[in-house]
């Protein structure tokens, strides 16, 4: 059975799994909700403000944490945009 705690990963790719396991501990437990909610969103990926209406977090706390999370290279711009609640283009970042 496998005991492993840490962020998610793709089941069946050990270099998945490693990389889930060499960014846990650098992640603060916010950064980790985010990057939880974004791998969650596939390929889809997420919006910063689409991530503040399902997390429950202010703009500031949220985007703080995109931003740590794209600068510890474990999100990355998609090269999609979506709009926000005020209609404005976001960029759609996705999980390495």
């Amino acid at each position: 059975m496998d005991n492993y705690i840490g962020a998610p990963y793709v089941k069946g790719s050990a270099t998945s799994k490693e990389a889930a396991a060499s960014i846990i501990s650098k992640l603060s437990n916010l950064e980790l909700k985010v990057y939880e909610y974004v791998q969650a969103q596939g390929i889809t990926g997420s919006t910063c403000d689409e991530a503040e209406i399902a997390l429950g977090m202010s703009h500031q706390t949220c985007s703080a944490r995109f931003r740590g999370l794209v600068l510890k290279e474990a999100i990355h711009d998609s090269g999609a945009k979506r709009p926000t609640r005020t209609g404005r283009s976001a960029t759609v970042y996705q999980t390495k």
